[in-house]
């Protein structure tokens, strides 16, 4: 059995992947919260839970992980702490092979158009787009700091344009560093197809040191 910790296992797409690594059978989960008892709430008393805010957990906390998935999420106006907390999950690991860490990123880092400029100057135009334009920019900021760290075993993935509520996709579209379509013209990733394809990436891993995409298909 794997041994997984999950960050932000009581939020959207942290939750899926929590349902989605038990149904496995292959993956022993850990959710890694601030409150213990809204995860067994959640998740059922069969997730084990190590109730602690994600800042104040230690080396020693994380060291007998296969797998550290960073499914944190916060508020536009304390976005930075995403990167704060991908750096800090690094300091720990440098220099090692496991655990192996799982970041889950934006949409914004992903380069659309003809001329390839990042989606997030796109999300930047969106009416009221100032409240929480941060978010995405922080994530952009997050895979940055990660492309230049050579010597952790990291994974970013990117969801399409949309990051929502919906079933588990029939069938998925992966991709590198462009955002995808599907055959409808959309571009949309549901929480659940993310906790399936994560699941499947943290069993069988396809990639390294480098950020994926994937869609519902």
């Amino acid at each position: 059995m794997l041994k997984v910790g999950i960050s932000g296992a009581t939020g959207q797409a942290g939750s899926e992947l929590t349902k989605a690594a038990q149904a496995s059978g292959q993956i022993e989960v850990t959710a890694l919260v601030r409150n213990g008892e809204k995860a067994k709430t959640m998740l059922g008393d069969q997730v084990k839970v190590l109730e602690k805010d994600a800042f104040a957990l230690t080396r020693a906390d994380l060291a007998d992980f296969d797998v550290i998935v960073d499914a944190f999420a916060t508020a536009p106006d304390l976005s930075y702490l995403q990167v704060d907390l991908a750096a800090k999950l690094v300091s720990f690991f440098r220099e090692t092979t496991s655990p192996r860490l799982v970041f889950i990123l934006g949409a914004g880092s992903l380069q659309t158009g003809d001329d390839h400029h990042l989606f997030v100057d796109d999300i930047a135009k969106t009416p009221g787009a100032n409240e929480w334009i941060a978010i995405p920019q922080n994530q952009l900021a997050e895979l940055e700091f990660l492309r230049n760290v050579k010597n952790v075993n990291w994974v970013g993935v990117s969801p399409g344009a949309e990051f929502k509520v919906g079933p588990k996709a029939a069938a998925v579209k992966y991709g590198h560093d462009e955002l995808l379509f599907n055959d409808q013209g959309e571009s949309f990733t549901t929480y659940a197809t993310m906790g399936a394809v994560l699941t499947k990436e943290i069993i069988e891993p396809q990639y390294h040191q480098e950020r994926f995409t994937v869609i519902n298909q």
